[in-house]
């Protein structure tokens, strides 16, 4: 039986870091961009993520929170200059780049996949981990086997394979974007040129998946299980195309990623760069409310952990190469103290999703690698600090002698 979808969508997660002494220049450049509005966020108007988040979490990554009406008022008024300096002293701040019009793109040879970019985010921290979110949906077509070709063909448009050649003939027939090139040199300009010199800590040129569908109900349902399509599951996971054989392979592939399957119509999957969340239309709920916690609230969530870790390598790199250990020493305290020890929700499928990323993502390894790696430098400075002090005491210990020595023979003489 063919699997349909009723209703999907996948956002594409481009990581890049932004030099700490550029990152004002950077957001200034973001609001001189007609198309990028700061994101200004209300109670009443993002009421689910206000409840979701956890006061200190919301304060670091939202902070326009606690603007007053008068306050909003007031920022807007000011000219660009005053608004970077304000921002920059912001934990985290969050544009959107208004399209146009809808972006209608074509994957593929013949006839293709047709698809449209819905949405465009920016996210920035003012330590200079940034991350661009494209939203992107399949048109024109319910078959699942489309999304799978059309996000494992997405997801490699800024790997450095495709600069070289044109990868499975993607092409994208739309008026701001008549090819791939196009589409790339946006995403670099977006970026700041800030995407190629810093792969090294960001580990990728390709992009994170964040993806949604719901099937339809006649594919899942109380006569039809879950292992019926547990094959597709894993091509979506594991961002494979349709007519990749994981029929012999699915022994090895279920070692290789994480499922969650606390309820019985959803089905979420994670690796190191993909989370992909299989629902059922069986269920109002699962095309109902929960894409749009999962786009609008957890998505969230899943960037706070990104930042995290490429934070964490970045912190890893600067301990290698600097000689000033009191500042990162205090950089460091400052991360644990202010994200790594606070709790980011108590929503329980936030709280699930975090702990999937977490474990990953590998954070607790990079932290306690950073963690062990500062111990050693930090007790290495405190040694030959204190052989310095030594050889000072020392020293003037031996003045002293002398003195005193000096000082006898003059009273005996």
């Amino acid at each position: 039986m063919e699997l349909k979808t009723r209703y999907q969508y996948t956002y594409f997660i481009y990581p890049y870091i932004i030099e700490k002494n550029k990152y004002t220049k950077y957001i200034q450049k973001l609001l001189k961009n007609k198309n990028c509005n700061l994101r200004l966020f209300e109670k009443q108007k993002d009421l689910d993520i206000y409840n979701k988040f956890l006061p200190k979490v919301r304060r670091f990554m939202f902070p326009t929170f606690e603007f007053s009406d008068n306050k909003r008022k007031k920022f807007e008024e000011l000219d660009i200059g005053l608004k970077s300096t304000i921002l920059q002293k912001y934990p985290c701040s969050i544009f959107e780049y208004n399209l146009e019009k809808n972006i209608q793109g074509k994957a593929g040879r013949a006839e293709g996949i047709f698809f449209r970019i819905e949405k465009i985010e920016i996210i920035c921290f003012n330590t200079g981990e940034c991350f661009i979110l494209l939203k992107t949906m399949v048109e024109d077509s319910e078959h699942f086997e489309d999304v799978l070709n059309f996000n494992y063909k997405f997801k490699d448009i800024k790997s450095e394979f495709i600069a070289m050649k044109q990868f499975d003939n993607i092409k994208i027939q739309a008026d701001k974007f008549s090819s791939i090139k196009k589409l790339t040199d946006f995403i670099e300009d977006l970026a700041g040129g800030s995407l190629k010199k810093n792969n090294s800590i960001t580990e990728t040129n390709k992009f994170l998946t964040f993806s949604y569908t719901c099937v339809d109900q006649n594919a899942w349902n109380k006569t039809r299980g879950f292992d019926e399509i547990k094959h597709q599951f894993y091509k979506y996971i594991n961002v494979l195309p349709n007519n990749y054989n994981l029929n012999i392979e699915l022994n090895s592939a279920d070692r290789k990623v994480d499922i969650m399957d606390k309820w019985e119509y959803i089905k979420i999957g994670f690796s190191k760069q993909t989370t992909a969340l299989l629902t059922s239309g069986i269920d109002t709920f699962n095309y109902t409310k929960l894409p749009f916690l999962y786009e609008n609230v957890y998505i969230y969530m899943y960037v706070l952990e990104l930042y995290k870790k490429i934070y964490i390598q970045k912190m890893t790199e600067q301990y290698k190469i600097t000689t000033n250990y009191k500042k990162l020493r205090k950089e460091f305290l400052e991360f644990t103290q202010n994200i790594w020890l606070q709790e980011i929700t108590t929503d329980d499928i936030g709280s699930l999703l975090c702990n999937s990323w977490a474990l990953n993502l590998e954070l607790d390894k990079v932290y306690w690698k950073l963690k062990n790696e500062y111990d050693i430098l930090y007790k290495e400075s405190n040694i030959e600090k204190t052989a310095k002090t030594n050889k000072i005491i020392l020293i003037i210990l031996l003045i002293s002698l002398i003195l005193n020595i000096i000082n006898f023979v003059e009273l005996l003489y």
